[in-house]
């Protein structure tokens, strides 16, 4: 009978899949991310030195049996349509697909997206076919490998109207998520939204018997944060949008919903980043090259799929090379690089130092002679040049002798060709640092 009853259970995922939309939120400006959201939209930025964000949602939807697949974005998404329209094929008797869904005026709305749920309230008609019975909506710039599968098994099995997917959280970082409250049946009663206020924050602490009950190993975490995953049947769906002033999921929609339907907590115990500022990017990129990182690229079993490039194997030629990615395509000569990411079609040059740095690489390699004479660098970093807490993004040229350090400290700054974010050094996709620089 429990065999029976299994097989009953799994079956019913199974159709149930067959009926659930996909919304990813591709953001709006992404301005805690410029200059990297200068030229492409959030989802779009490089990460792990051959991926795009966008990726890593799209990879947990396909090994979970969702093809049915919307991003909804607004701004600079010519790179991100793109690669969508490059990478994700499916068969051509499947139903499945990835599409964006650019903002578009009609005869009802002439106006921009206005937050996520706006995107959602625009796009509703053509989110919600009539086939669809329950919408999964996702962020594009979220880094965690996911099984959406469980999720939809404690929404059926919780008989919820909402599902969000929730992680335990430690209190110094509960400034960073919206923190929710629940009851004994894992329902969400409150949530607060980035709260600080210290007395609130040890009122929303939870026991090590919540987590533990829920297979989830607290690890001293004692806050529950929300991970902006929603699983909404589409009746809730409708309903929460019904007033076009809340335009904001984590800030408007979500607390409302709390007061009209059943919201159920589904607890995730795994790798979670929020890769929303330049400072979370560089570190989550850098992680990834210890020994045992906290996200694990080389899953055999679920990889992260992006666009397959003809690339040449990355070449390197008398080398020193420690705790580094480097990537197809990329050729190291005669250079020291450290705790760094190299990317697709790098150019390092000789005698160069790389340390704690990400190198996006290019786009194209450069035709042999090409820009000879005019005084312009060659792609990549030139000999002898000097890059430590740097992110160099695509198609940059970093002339000869050029040391980007940041010696003196600096926090932030804004200039033609370099930026600053929180003591990281960038140099935007195409800018050409002269030979000789010392920043």
């Amino acid at each position: 009978m429990l065999v029976d009853a299994q097989r009953h259970g799994v079956q019913k995922i199974q159709d149930i899949l067959r009926k659930i939309s996909v919304a990813i939120l591709g953001g709006g400006r992404g301005a805690r991310l410029y200059p990297l959201t200068k030229e492409r939209a959030k989802p779009a930025v490089p990460v792990a030195g051959k991926y795009r964000l966008i990726d890593i949602p799209l990879s947990n939807c396909i090994h979970s049996g969702l093809d049915r697949i919307s991003i909804l974005t607004q701004f600079n998404s010519d790179s991100l349509h793109r690669h969508i329209t490059q990478t994700y094929r499916f068969d051509m008797f499947s139903k499945g697909f990835v599409q964006v869904l650019a903002a578009q005026q009609s005869m009802t709305n002439v106006d921009w997206y206005q937050g996520t749920a706006d995107a959602v309230r625009q796009t509703f008609g053509r989110l919600v076919r009539p086939w669809v019975e329950h919408l999964l909506i996702l962020s594009g710039d979220h880094l965690y490998l996911m099984d959406y599968q469980e999720m939809l098994a404690t929404h059926i099995l919780c008989g919820a109207d909402v599902t969000v997917s929730v992680l335990p959280v430690p209190r110094e970082r509960s400034v960073d998520f919206g923190i929710v409250q629940i009851d004994s049946d894992a329902r969400v009663v409150d949530f607060f939204e980035k709260p600080s206020d210290e007395k609130l924050l040890d009122e929303l602490e939870v026991p090590d018997r919540v987590f533990l009950e829920r297979g989830v190993d607290p690890k001293g975490r004692h806050h529950i944060g929300s991970m902006g995953v929603y699983l909404f049947t589409k009746e809730a769906l409708q309903g929460a949008l019904d007033n076009e002033q809340r335009t904001d999921f984590g800030k408007h929609v979500f607390p409302n919903v709390l007061k009209k339907f059943r919201v159920i907590a589904h607890f995730f115990d795994g790798y979670w980043e929020d890769i929303g500022t330049v400072r979370t990017f560089y570190e989550a990129n850098l992680d990834l090259t210890a020994q045992i990182p906290k996200f694990n690229f080389y899953d055999p079993n679920r990889p992260v799929f992006t666009h397959a490039r003809n690339l040449p194997a990355a070449k390197v030629n008398g080398a020193g090379l420690r705790s580094c990615l480097v990537c197809e395509g990329a050729i190291i000569t005669d250079a020291s690089v450290e705790d760094s990411i190299i990317g697709l079609r790098s150019m390092i040059y000789p005698n160069v130092q790389i340390s704690r740095s990400i190198i996006m690489g290019a786009d194209f390699y450069q035709e042999e002679g090409g820009d000879h004479g005019s005084g312009v660098p060659p792609l990549g970093i030139g000999p002898g040049s000097v890059i430590r807490g740097a992110i160099i993004d695509k198609n940059a040229r970093i002339g000869a002798n050029v040391r980007l350090t940041n010696d003196q400290g600096l926090k932030h700054l804004d200039r033609d060709n370099i930026y600053i974010r929180e003591g990281i050094i960038v140099v935007p996709k195409g800018a050409v640092i002269p030979s000789g620089t010392v920043f």
